[in-house]
Order: C-alpha cells, then sequence, then structure tokens
C-alpha cells in the first residue's frame, strides 16, 4: 500500500490510519463478518420497528415513548457510524481509513456516545416524575418541555465532540500510525500522537466527566427517589406495577453506563491490550442490539403496539378497521 505523506511544519504527518481491528484467521474473519452483519442489520429493523409503533399507535405518544423514539433513532445513526466499517475491514487485507474519515467517525461516534448518556438521565427524570409526581405529571412533563429537552440532548452531545475534535484534529500523527482498535476512538488516536497530548487529554477527561458524571448523577439520584417512592406503595401489586414503569430503563442504563465506564473510566495506556476490543463490542454492537428487546419483553405496551405495527404492515385492506382499534 502505497502511504501518501505531507510535509508540515518540517514534519511529517499521515493521512492515513492502519486499523488492526480483530488480527484472526481468513476463516474465523468471515465468521465475524457474518455475525456483525447479522447484528447490525437486526439492530437497525428492531429500531425501525419500534420507531413506527410509536408513532403509528396514539396510545404510545406519551414522553416517556416520545424519548424512547429519540433513543431508538440515535441508536440506528450510533451502530451505523461504527459497523459499516467494521464490516468492510473483516473482508479486507489493507484495513486503512484516511484522516479525514477518522475524525468524521469520531466525531459522529462521540456525539451519539454523549447525547445517549444525557438521553437516559432525561428518561430517568421522566420516570421519577411519572412516579413521585404523578397527578402533576401531565402539567410538568408537556411537549414543549419534552421538545426542549430532547433538542437539549442532542446539542449537547454536538457541542461536546466538536470541542473535543477541536483538540484531537490539531494532533500531529507520524507516518503510518496502526490503531489498536476497530474504529477511530479517542484514546487509540491519543496513543498514536508523535506530539505532548496531555492538553487533549485533559479537555477529553473534563468533558467526559461533565458529560458521564452529571448524567449518572441525575439518574442515580432519580432512582432513589423513585425507589423510596415505590417502598411507600401499600400494595405489593401497586409496587410492581410502579415499579415496571421504569425497570427496562434501569436495565438499558445499567448495560450502557457500565461497557462504557468500563472503558473511558481508565488510563489510555489500556488501550494497548486487546481485551477493550471485546468490551468495545458489548456497548458497539451488543448493548444497541439487545436494547430494543428489553424495552419489548418489559413492556406490554411496545409489545402490543410492535405486534399491532407488524400484523397492519403485513394485512390487506379488509383488515385495516382490525388495525386501527
Amino acid at each position: 500500500m502505497i502511504t501518501r505523506i505531507l510535509e508540515v511544519d518540517n514534519r511529517t504527518m499521515t493521512t492515513y490510519f492502519i486499523l488492526l481491528g480483530f488480527p484472526t484467521r481468513p476463516a474465523l474473519q468471515l465468521l465475524l463478518f457474518s455475525v456483525f452483519l447479522a447484528a447490525y442489520l437486526l439492530t437497525l429493523l428492531e429500531n425501525l420497528l419500534i420507531i413506527l409503533a410509536i408513532r403509528s399507535d396514539g396510545q404510545l405518544h406519551k414522553p416517556m415513548y416520545f424519548f424512547l423514539s429519540h433513543l431508538s433513532f440515535l441508536e440506528m445513526w450510533y451502530v451505523t457510524v461504527i459497523s459499516p466499517k467494521m464490516l468492510v475491514d473483516f473482508l479486507s487485507h489493507h484495513k486503512s481509513i484516511s484522516f479525514n474519515g477518522c475524525m468524521t467517525q469520531l466525531y459522529f461516534f462521540v456525539t451519539f456516545v454523549c447525547t445517549e448518556y444525557i438521553l437516559l438521565a432525561v428518561m430517568a427524570f421522566d420516570r421519577h416524575v411519572a412516579i413521585c409526581n404523578p397527578l402533576r405529571y401531565p402539567v410538568i412533563m408537556t411537549d414543549q418541555l419534552c421538545g426542549t429537552l430532547a433538542g437539549g440532548c442532542w446539542l449537547c452531545g454536538l457541542v461536546t465532540a466538536m470541542i473535543k475534535m477541536v483538540f484531537i484534529a490539531r494532533l500531529h500523527y507520524c507516518g503510518t500510525p496502526q490503531i489498536n482498535h476497530y474504529f477511530c476512538d479517542i484514546s487509540p488516536l491519543l496513543n498514536v500522537s508523535c506530539e505532548d497530548s496531555s492538553q487533549a487529554e485533559l479537555v477529553d477527561f473534563f468533558l467526559a466527566l461533565m458529560v458521564i458524571a452529571v448524567p449518572l448523577g441525575v439518574v442515580v439520584a432519580s432512582y432513589a427517589t423513585i425507589l423510596t417512592a415505590i417502598l411507600k406503595i401499600p400494595s405489593a401489586q401497586g409496587r410492581q406495577k410502579a415499579f415496571s414503569t421504569c425497570a427496562s430503563h434501569l436495565t438499558v442504563v445499567t448495560l450502557f453506563y457500565s461497557t462504557t465506564l468500563f472503558t473511558y473510566a481508565r488510563p489510555k495506556l489500556m488501550y494497548a491490550y486487546n481485551s477493550n476490543k471485546v468490551v468495545s463490542v458489548l456497548y458497539t454492537v451488543i448493548v444497541p442490539l439487545l436494547n430494543p428487546i428489553i424495552y419489548c419483553l418489559r413492556n406490554r405496551e411496545v409489545k402490543a403496539a410492535l405486534k399491532k405495527t407488524v400484523l397492519c404492515k403485513g394485512s390487506g385492506p379488509r383488515e385495516e378497521g382490525d388495525c386501527s382499534r
């Protein structure tokens, strides 16, 4: 492979990176390609069905499902940023990515990760209001507030990613650096920089602390008050019904936060080990695949809406009346 080198300020800077990915035998590469392709397509299908179900079923036009539709939309793009390039690399001998392509992938990945952190915190706040202040819930969680909160999540993700990129993209990467990962992530890129990256690391740490710690604090505080309110409910049936409304979200939060914190709360030198690739697969492939399933299994309204959506899409005109019920 011919690598094009640019001369910048008497230093060489490559326009390509090499993604080491998963170094395995060709037969295993084909197997991994098949598995990850199936996971990617299934994730897209699951989240698309949830979005269609929420839009088509009037009973799901509630704040809880409004935020869930944003989560599903986000995760469709979240996996699309990573999976297509990874799938191509499974079938390629030269796992290269251009500098601009790498920075673009990193920017959108950071955007979606930061947005999901904040969106999950907003969903926890929604459950807090629904359970702790049920009578005031329609007054507090208005359409205007829900739209503002959702827009704020996306705006925070975009701005956070932009600030990080300003410091990471201007670093010099000499020659053709080999990134020990299957996509462009912050810590692997900092590891292959050929200049002092302490300033970029400090900015990344501060922003990560804000984006992770603050939403996590909101989630913990929300569920602490939710648990207190549930324990005050006199009947066991009432407690079970109240807890079931937030069980799906709590499971999703636990999966996403635990896998990402394991990676991003550790020093960048830990990325020298291949174990981080396995952990990264959890939150870039497995968690987005499981999230729609979790919401379907734990939520009767979503299951009913999905069943109605699938049946109505496949039914003829004579059954249209049944679908509207």
